[in-house]
């Protein structure tokens, strides 16, 4: 139960890089301060607990498990920052005890795991506590302006879409926790991992697909379990098509970009900027506080992401609505990257809502990510 004198008392589960991230955030408002930190490795969640500290904060109090931390301190709000295939079971386990939760993208890997969750939610609702899941470039302002521009049918029609992740991950960064790479606690690979946040735009832009089909294979990391390169094609309830790539094997590392077309505009965003805005049949129109194209700006928007979205939930607790970012939505870009990985399976286009509503949940998808062929 949280003390009235701290409105958000926040305990993060996981104590890695994106638990840094949550912690940074979270520190840099008045309103919110850490309370807990929960890791199986005390050193990852001693280490946190001291740059918290460093930084002028409260010392939060350490713990192995999380029921530990609800039982031994006050928290309002526990933030899952564990290897993807914890966050469902961990986040159901906070709910269940009346604590607000925001989870890491992605919301699971599992989707049977994901639907329990989403159970969880609702009932939890009814006692006014919330869900939410990370997917802060949502909250970006070039991907806000394309979606309201979206909305009020500035781009006509809408006609395709093309979304594109090209990283590079090393060997060394795959070897670096048990975890990454593996469908058990990774769910995936260039897509599950390093795409989500693509996927969920995309779907945020043009709606809810209908079929997807897609080849997946691992191109250049052969030691994992999961792919390393995937191209996938979408269709929308809107009529319209979308082609999905997303690799972790171009090196050095490339570009992240989505572009959306329409038959009276379109836009074009590349690693988080808006580069290309055309609405209502005119000429490009782009604001001047979407042309910033430096290392540094990207990085503040990556790092502000967090934070809008955080605001964004922290109203949503204030004023008793729903957040932003929904389970629902975490639960439509898992099933989009669960259809991708179907699809390259079994060979053959699938259906988006089978896949939702898991008729395809005994599909082996760790037979359909081949090698290239030789």
């Amino acid at each position: 139960m949280a003390d009235s004198t701290t409105p958000h008392q926040v305990a993060i589960v996981g104590c890695g890089i994106i638990g840094r991230t949550h912690a940074e955030t979270i520190a840099a408002r008045s309103d919110a301060t850490v309370t807990a930190l929960v890791d199986v490795d005390p050193a990852a969640a001693r280490a946190l607990a001291a740059r918290i500290t460093e930084a002028g904060q409260p010392e939060p109090a350490v713990y192995g498990d999380l029921a530990a931390a609800l039982a031994g301190s006050d928290v309002s709000l526990v933030a899952i920052c564990t290897p993807s295939g914890t966050h469902a079971d961990l986040a159901e386990q906070a709910l269940d005890n009346k604590v607000h939760v925001v989870i890491e993208k992605p919301l699971d890997v599992d989707l049977g795991r994901a639907r329990r969750l989403d159970a969880a939610v609702t009932r939890a609702a009814n006692h006014g506590v919330l869900c939410s899941v990370i997917s802060q470039h949502r909250f970006d302002p070039g991907s806000a302006l394309v979606a309201d521009a979206i909305r009020a049918g500035r781009f006509g029609q809408l006609t395709s879409a093309v979304a594109t992740v090209a990283w590079w991950r090393s060997d060394e960064y795959y070897a670096s926790a048990g975890w990454r790479g593996t469908w058990a606690q990774d769910g995936g690979g260039a897509l599950m991992n390093q795409g989500v946040h693509t996927v969920d735009l995309l779907l945020w832009f043009m709606g809810r697909p209908v079929q997807i089909q897609a080849q997946a294979l691992r191109a250049a990391h052969h030691a994992i379990e999961v792919e390393d390169t995937v191209v996938a094609t979408l269709t929308f309830d809107n009529g319209a098509v979308a082609t999905l790539h997303a690799t972790t094997a171009a090196y050095p590392g490339g570009r992240t970009r989505i572009a959306v077309h329409g038959t009276r505009g379109g836009a074009e965003i590349e690693d988080d900027v808006l580069r290309r805005f055309n609405a209502d049949g005119g000429e490009q129109d782009l604001p001047v506080d979407q042309q910033a194209n430096d290392d540094s700006s990207r990085q503040q928007l990556s790092i502000e992401g967090h934070s809008r979205q955080y605001a964004d939930i922290f109203d949503a607790v204030s004023n008793g609505v729903e957040p932003g970012l929904t389970v629902r939505d975490g639960i439509e870009a898992l099933a989009t990257v669960r259809a991708v990985y179907i699809a390259s399976t079994l060979q053959r286009p699938v259906k988006f809502l089978d896949v939702l509503e898991g008729r395809y949940d005994d599909v082996d998808v760790s037979r359909g990510i081949g090698l290239p062929p030789r």
